[in-house]
């Protein structure tokens, strides 16, 4: 039998975990249908999934939003000073070491003859980009993994307790949850955003360093139309 107690416990696991599982669920769903099926939204469904995942994960996140604790804003120049570190990392082997671009992926120009589909195509892209995916991974990994590998209450847990276990799994895993390419940018952004988190003791500062980066890195990807970063 579930006491009252259970309940509050329950729904703050399933705040902190649900939207992140939805999303990969989504990403996980788009790989299957490229196996099984043909034509253009079977083999590029990132087309249609991207913009379910901001519309699905984005209602999990208002539906469960008195669940989070995102603290005041603190050390903001150390923080988008930290998103602009971690997006020299990501753009650094095109950019520096001379690796090929990376041309291929979501490129909204398959729109680009209906001018309305493009933009709203852009528009979700960035939504998802800079909105949904900072809010879904930093409320994951920095509130919830980083917290729950110190004590399963995690909710009982200071934001930002250090313990070099929670550093090391949450660095790593962030690090396998992006595509091969990335895998080294993403380890040492791992590293980076839980420095925010030890640093700032805020959850809305990682938020912020997550969205800066994402923002810069978007912006860049339209410049250079490369792709396959997104």
């Amino acid at each position: 039998m579930e006491t009252a107690s259970n309940v509050p416990r329950r729904r703050k696991l399933a705040a902190y975990t649900l939207p992140m599982l939805t999303f990969l669920f989504l990403l996980g769903l788009g790989d299957l249908l490229k196996k099984v099926g043909s034509g253009f939204w079977f083999q590029f469904p990132q087309y249609w999934l991207y913009p379910t995942q901001t519309v699905v994960c984005g209602a999990l996140l208002i539906f469960f939003r008195r669940e989070y604790r995102f603290h005041r804003l603190a050390r903001i120049p150390f923080t988008i000073a930290i998103a602009l570190v971690v997006f020299v990392l990501w753009i650094a082997p095109q950019e520096f070491f001379g690796f090929a671009p990376r041309l291929t992926g979501f490129d909204p120009g398959v729109f680009s003859g209906i001018p309305m589909a493009y933009w709203a195509t852009v528009a979700m892209r960035f939504l998802r980009l800079v909105v949904v995916v900072p809010l879904v991974e930093e409320i994951f990994w920095r509130g919830f993994l980083l917290r729950y590998l110190v004590d399963e209450r995690f909710f009982k847990v200071p934001f930002g307790t250090f313990t070099w276990l929670s550093f090391s799994v949450v660095t790593v895993m962030f690090s396998f949850g992006h595509s091969v390419p990335d895998l080294v940018a993403a380890l040492l952004a791992g590293a980076l955003y839980n420095f925010v988190a030890y640093r700032t003791k805020s959850l809305a500062s990682c938020v912020l360093a997550h969205a800066v980066t994402n923002l810069v890195l978007g912006l860049w990807i339209m410049r250079t139309g490369q792709w396959g970063f997104w």
